[in-house]
């Protein structure tokens, strides 16, 4: 099939080139000019052979400008495909606009990161059957070898719905496994920790992926010295929190990680300060401030 991708980021150019690989043809279009194939949406347009197949891979906050120029370029029988972050309640707002002119919308959450290009990327995509058959040269070329990999989700934004949820369970699991390295790093009697990650990759019921790239990163260094303690979120994590409370359903530990990644970010935290304020006021306990050890935000506070 013959594609247009707009977005050659990290994820939007492995992409290109994992579906050039399986005999596409892809139009790539970026706003740094060195990636791209064209000079402008436009091009890209007029480089594709109707019906049109777009494809975004975009930041969020930028996806519906883009989808606005799009709506002015393509024509009746094209279809849209959002492949970013967007939010799943984005879907069918930019489904209705498009549809004024005949333009076709797919959701498709893309899970795989950098490896992949290499390995393969889980699609989870939202919209109707007959737009999801067309386009299933593309999705097979980017899925994973086999029957796993991908999933017609349901109708517009149920991909975006999906992908939602499974970027809250991997903020669960990143932290579970980032607790278990914190108890067994302070352990005084377990000597390898390194070691110990390498053995849950096999024979365990934790062994996972994402076990796989810590293991990696501890094999590369084992404290994590070069990293600061910083984590951010793109916000699929905090949108399947809000979720939860809209549904009343119970998020204890998604909600807890998401919460810690809030932690990583404050240098000085203002809570803390009060706890050690509240200590000190009922309990006379000593409030000192340490130097900050290198690589790790600070101040310190310590409570006595």
């Amino acid at each position: 099939m013959q594609l247009g991708m707009v977005g050659l980021g990290r994820m939007g150019a492995n992409m290109a080139v994992r579906l050039r690989e399986a005999g596409h043809e892809v139009v790539g279009f970026d706003r740094d000019p060195s990636l791209s194939d064209v000079g402008s949406l436009a091009d890209v347009v007029a480089a594709l052979s109707p019906p049109r197949v777009v494809w975004l891979m975009v930041p969020a906050h930028v996806t519906q400008a883009v989808v606005d120029q799009l709506g002015g370029l393509l024509a009746a029988g094209d279809i849209v495909v959002d492949g970013g972050n967007s939010r799943y309640t984005d879907d069918e707002p930019r489904a209705r606009q498009l549809a004024e002119r005949g333009i076709r919308y797919v959701d498709c959450g893309v899970s795989g990161g950098v490896w992949g290009r290499q390995y393969g990327y889980g699609l989870m995509v939202g919209g109707a059957p007959e737009d999801i058959r067309q386009l299933m040269p593309i999705f097979e070329a980017l899925k994973p070898p086999g029957e796993f990999g991908f999933v017609h989700a349901g109708p517009v934004g149920a991909g975006h719905y999906a992908k939602m949820v499974h970027n809250g369970i991997e903020y669960g699991l990143m932290q579970a496994y980032a607790e278990g390295y914190a108890v067994l790093r302070e352990s005084k009697l377990v000597t390898d920790v390194p070691g110990v990650f390498r053995s849950w990759r096999s024979g365990t019921v934790v062994r996972s992926w994402l076990l796989d790239l810590l293991a990696d990163a501890l094999a590369e260094d084992p404290g994590l010295e070069g990293l600061q303690a910083y984590v951010e979120d793109t916000g699929e994590g905090r949108w399947t929190v809000e979720e939860a409370i809209r549904l009343g359903v119970p998020l204890s530990v998604i909600t807890a990680a998401l919460y810690a990644r809030f932690a990583s970010r404050e240098e000085d935290s203002p809570a803390l300060k009060a706890v050690a304020a509240l200590r000190r006021q009922f309990g006379g306990h000593a409030v000192r401030f340490e130097d900050v050890e290198p690589g790790k935000p600070g101040p310190v506070v310590k409570v006595e």
